[in-house]
């Protein structure tokens, strides 16, 4: 079987999938992207370049629309040169969010779509203004709307497409549900497991050092920002560090911005709260190490106390997943992309998203508890293995593979 996968992200959410379709030599797996240094042995990687950078003298409201159907001639451009060699595949499967599949069935005419639409834009009920912290301007719909271009065009192809979660699939309008099939991801069982023992031994990060007899609080995003409650638990960590002299936290995320207005003049969101809080708790408690590699990371899960995972009623992350498939005792936020995989009381501890004091407080409640936490820990490993098993859902996947195939 041939298949070609676009992310411009290589390989994005398809990491496992491409593995799995690599153990069968017969399987020709392509993949086209931009250039970055990630590396999986058997695939052949063909790289485009943008070309230049986003234009901005246009409105800002269809700034981003002309850069993906930019980013879609890059990307067909790239398959005619494949094509031409000789290669033509069976299915095409990749991301719709910045435009790399709209010009695709033009260079291959009957080759089935799988796309993932990833994030319906709505102007109520949502992520926007969700946080009265940071309201909109006054005329701000429209360029809500206008982030829609791409998931509107990607529908107009007329071919598959599929997304992860309830909530995912729900953002989409009604008319638009029957072309998107829910697919859900897993995590890694084997890798992402609880060890009975890590709480036993000394724990560190370079020379932050965490004792067995240390209450260790975790937090994990890709950036530390508001999008994921950034600003939340770091105003929670003077309640929670005067409570308990025993309590280190780790906040692991780096300092761009994923999600929401970009910062200016080199500003973090790691430098602004931190400024915020001077003063007000004892920094030495407190570690924000960047990105971890990924062993590190699951270490450091491993060893969680109380994990705090915070997020807009948006797209929920990996490391939820992967969290639970730990066993940490989590506190998450109570918006419904969460309440999707936790329980509370059972699996996990909901918090309301933007309440330091109401996180502070549940947090303290956990650790208070050693029979509590004990529980959502065996409950969220549970609702792993019943729910999240990356081997059932990678035949999953490759069952909709099939069909899809079938269907063209």
């Amino acid at each position: 079987m041939k298949y070609l996968f676009v992310h411009q992200n290589y390989p994005g959410q398809y990491l496992h999938i491409v593995r799995h379709l690599l153990k069968n030599p017969a399987n020709d797996v392509v993949f086209i992207t931009e250039g970055n240094p990630n590396h999986i042995t058997g695939v052949r990687r063909v790289v485009y370049d943008m070309g230049r950078p986003r234009r901005t003298d246009l409105p800002s409201n269809v700034r981003d629309y002309e850069y993906a159907l930019h980013r879609g001639e890059r990307v067909a451009q790239a398959a005619r040169n494949i094509k031409k060699l000789g290669f033509t595949p069976d299915i095409i499967i990749g991301h719709h969010g910045w435009g790399e599949l709209l010009d695709l069935g033009d260079v291959y005419p009957g080759v089935p779509v799988l796309g993932y639409f990833e994030f319906y834009y709505n102007t109520e009920g949502y992520d926007v203004e969700f946080d009265p912290e940071f309201p909109m301007s006054e005329n701000y719909k429209p360029g809500i709307r206008a982030l829609n271009a791409i998931n509107h065009a990607a529908l107009a192809l007329g071919q598959h497409g599929q997304t992860p979660t309830r909530f995912q699939l729900g953002a989409y309008p009604a008319w638009a549900q029957s072309q998107i099939q829910l697919l859900p991801e897993g995590a890694r069982l084997d890798i992402c497991r609880p060890d009975p023992e890590a709480r036993k031994r000394p724990f560190a990060i370079g020379a932050f050092k965490v004792a067995p007899s240390d209450k260790l609080i975790t937090y994990v995003a890709r950036n530390l920002e508001p999008y994921r409650g950034f600003h939340t638990i770091m105003r929670a960590l003077p309640a929670i560090l005067s409570a308990r002299p025993d309590v280190k936290v780790v906040l692991v995320g780096g300092d761009e911005v994923s999600y929401g207005p970009r910062l200016g003049d080199n500003n973090t969101w790691r430098k602004i709260l931190t400024a915020e809080l001077a003063g007000r708790y004892d920094t030495t408690r407190v570690l924000m190490p960047g990105q971890l590699p990924y062993d590190v990371y699951v270490s450091l899960l491993q060893r969680s106390d109380a994990h705090v995972y915070l997020t807009y009623p948006f797209v929920a992350s990996w490391s939820l997943r992967e969290a639970m498939a730990t066993g940490c005792a989590i506190v998450g936020a109570d918006v419904e992309p969460v309440a999707e995989f936790l329980t509370h009381g059972k699996t996990g501890l909901l918090a309301p998203c933007l309440d330091p004091a109401r996180l502070a407080e549940t947090v303290l409640h956990l650790l208070d508890s050693s029979k509590l936490a004990q529980r959502l820990r065996r409950g969220a490993r549970s609702y792993a293995e019943k729910n999240l098993d990356m081997a059932a859902h990678i035949k999953a996947f490759e069952t909709r593979i099939d069909e899809v195939i079938g269907a063209a």
